[in-house]
């Protein structure tokens, strides 16, 4: 999927203008006490920009999945205390998202004043697009900013049915998104390589698919390689495969031949009899597994191979881990990769794109997280535009280029 063009910020005068801005402040959290500040952090610039312009922000997000209907537990309000505080100003709120008390607080609005409105999710309309709902909403704003990429895999009525309403710009955010998936597959340097990894192949099928019209190199990781190790007819112990995708596994090692793309599968393994903290591990070929084992991480002579393979590398595409990262020692292939690409990346010889929430999770436990050219957080969004898939809320963007900010 191209990059579509899009109106940036560089080209928008907020001043006096209401500007609807749709983020993700969709933060982990437990009690009332967000564990993970990293989605309002990086929507700040944003924010801060539009405010500092003179804008008038009237803040929009998801929260969870309320499913249409107000639930209390899933309010945005305590959302607001943390993102006047990464602001460094002062944020109000309104407790809902259309209606006569967001109108209302709406047109309060003074010029750099910042509004945060109530869970978009708790209106039945917002998962449906529905038209009346994306009415409503534009109604509250004159300009449309929308720096959710995480959420722009959602013809939502806040992602995509606004942006058809009103003038639509990418915020500081969304820009940053697209400039880095440009930059890991549409025009990237070559050579270029992608390591995947994750549990199934059932569910990475579309990825793999279209890495291979992509890359040069395509590392493939995770429990999901056991799947291919079974395909090429090595036994595999007990650890985990699909026995349903192994003819699919064989037509993606033929169809990586046949595009002359290297597919690099484990050539060793770690393995455990239990899946479980402190059990006793081994280490065997793939070609000498043995019964009642089950692999859980790459092993060392892989490890040593990827890290050969990423020296030859321009830019590197990351999603998913190579083991069980949560339960060490099955953690140390994914550790010694990330590293590897960090230090790479951090001397000027490799770009790397990472993404996807176990990718995050893993680069951040590996300690590399701000060491990488870009880090997504978009989770589903950034995984179906590596699946080449068409996103609705980027689509909604491009369709609204030639129109003018009211005066």
């Amino acid at each position: 999927m191209a990059v579509i063009p899009f109106n940036t910020l560089d080209t928008l005068d907020p001043r006096g203008k209401r500007v609807l801005l749709r983020v993700d402040l969709n933060v982990p959290m437990k009690d009332g006490v967000i564990s993970d500040l990293t989605r309002i952090e990086r929507v700040v610039p944003t924010i801060a920009e539009l405010a500092n312009k003179g804008g008038r922000v009237i803040v929009l997000s998801h929260f969870d999945r309320p499913k249409g209907k107000v639930v209390p537990g899933l309010s945005l309000q305590p959302i607001a205390t943390a993102l006047a505080t990464a602001l460094g100003k002062p944020v109000s709120f309104a407790h809902d998202c259309i209606g006569p008390d967001a109108e209302a607080a709406a047109a309060s609005l003074q010029d750099g004043e910042v509004l945060l409105l109530e869970n978009t999710r708790f209106q039945p309309g917002e998962e449906t697009n529905a038209p009346d709902l994306a009415a409503a909403l534009a109604k509250l704003g004159d300009i449309y900013v929308n720096d959710a990429f995480s959420a722009a895999h959602r013809a939502h009525a806040s992602t995509a049915g606004v942006a058809e309403h009103l003038p639509s710009y990418a915020g500081r955010l969304m820009e940053a998104e697209l400039a880095a998936l440009d930059a890991a597959l549409e025009n990237p340097q070559r050579p270029v390589g992608a390591i995947v990894g994750g549990a199934k192949v059932s569910t990475k099928l579309a990825l793999l698919e279209n890495m291979l019209e992509k890359v040069d190199v395509l590392a493939v990781g995770g429990a999901m390689a056991n799947t291919f190790l079974a395909a090429k007819g090595y036994k595999v112990g007990k650890s985990l495969k699909e026995d349903d995708m192994l003819d699919t596994a064989r037509q993606i090692i033929e169809q990586a031949k046949a595009k002359n793309c290297e597919l690099i599968l484990p050539i060793d393994v770690v393995l455990a009899e239990d899946f479980m903290a402190g059990a006793p591990t081994a280490v065997a070929a793939v070609t000498d597994i043995p019964d009642g084992w089950m692999a859980l991480d790459v092993g060392p002579e892989t490890v040593a191979l990827l890290k050969t393979k990423l020296a030859g590398l321009k830019t590197l595409v990351w999603n998913g881990p190579l083991g069980v990262f949560e339960l060490p020692p099955f953690d140390e292939a994914t550790n010694a990769v990330a590293q590897e690409a960090a230090r790479l990346t951090k001397a000027g010889n490799l770009k790397t794109i990472a993404g996807g929430g176990d990718t995050v999770s893993a680069l951040r436990h590996a300690g590399v997280l701000e060491d990488m050219t870009y880090v997504s957080t978009a989770g589903g969004a950034f995984l179906e535009w590596l699946e080449g898939k068409v996103l609705p809320g980027l689509t909604a963007l491009s369709t609204t280029l030639e129109r003018t900010i009211p005066v």
